[in-house]
């Protein structure tokens, strides 16, 4: 893994005050080895999609990461070059319809 895209979209419940996002993340943009994967609609908040893009790349076997490690310092500590995108206060109509489009692209 050369580059770590994150793209994620937030939404914040006002009756609740509960915050969720969604998004993508891409490993190795624009190059023969890219792969694209989907954060799906989910509670949290600040930088937890982080850990979730750390959660499932260490499933996915790309990474190995005990829980303690941050995903920004194994980045910085691999020469990954993470380029990390949040849009705030969206819709959560937004949210949903990043992963319809997600799965429909399968």
């Amino acid at each position: 893994m050369k580059t770590l895209d994150v793209n994620v979209k937030t939404w914040i419940d006002k009756m609740y005050g509960n915050t969720y996002f969604a998004g993508t993340f891409v490993i190795d943009y624009g190059t023969e080895t890219e792969k694209t994967y989907l954060l799906p609609f989910q509670y949290g908040y600040g930088e937890q999609c982080l850990q979730e893009v750390k959660k499932l790349l260490t499933e996915f076997n790309v990474i190995s990461l005990p829980d303690y490690e941050n995903l920004r310092n194994y980045c910085k500590a691999n020469d990954i070059i993470l380029r990390f995108n949040m849009q705030e206060n969206c819709k959560k109509s937004e949210l949903k319809t990043l992963v319809t489009n997600y799965n429909k692209n399968l």
